[in-house]
């Protein structure tokens, strides 16, 4: 078993901890898992993408190839699109839908939603509102592992243990609404 994942998003929207999460997560379920990241030119507001590759056997390359991921995960529409050339055919996108608006202008949303709608498998998440249902509106990347867990061949139990260790040291209400932002991206 071999899953090669896409991260995307800006800087400050959590890019690199889902990963982190997710990484942390398939070690705990005894599969290995690799990644690579790369930064945005700014530190808030430039593209953020990492590449996660996750196996029950070794890893020869942290790097996805082009048309091998099967799953893109996207905290923002516009930078689910930029990487679809690593997307397998039969690969699946899972992506907020609230623009992150870095640029201006922004490109026509209804445009981009179009365009993920295209695909044979996609999700988009109304992360922005489920994160503050959760009581956190900086939670939307948890919203996110949450939305993408179906996909992942990680047990949800071992994806919750990585975040609760992860927030381990943080006050218990964060770690809370973190919980409940995972929970309502994966539907309940």
């Amino acid at each position: 078993m071999k899953t090669d994942i896409i991260l995307a998003g800006v800087g400050g929207q959590g890019v690199l901890s889902v990963a982190a999460i997710i990484a942390q997560g398939a070690v705990k379920a005894g599969l290995q898992a690799r990644q690579s990241e790369v930064h945005g030119m700014a530190q808030r507001g430039g593209a953020v993408l990492a590449h996660l590759r996750v196996a029950d056997g070794p890893i020869p390359s942290d790097l996805v190839p082009q048309g091998g991921a099967g799953l893109i995960i996207a905290l923002e529409p516009l930078e689910s699109l930029r990487y679809l050339r690593w997307l397998k055919a039969d690969g699946a996108l899972v992506t907020a839908g609230e623009p992150f608006c870095n640029i201006d202008p922004y490109p026509d949303l209804t445009l981009i939603i179009k365009a993920i709608e295209s695909l044979p498998h996609y999700r988009i998440i109304p992360a922005e509102s489920l994160a503050k249902e959760a009581g956190l509106p900086k939670a939307v990347n948890m919203v996110m592992v949450g939305a993408a867990s179906r996909f992942l061949p990680i047990p949800r139990e071992k994806l919750e243990e990585a975040m609760a260790d992860s927030f381990a040291a943080k006050d218990p209400s964060i770690a809370a609404a973190n919980r409940k932002a995972f929970a309502l991206g994966a539907g309940g």
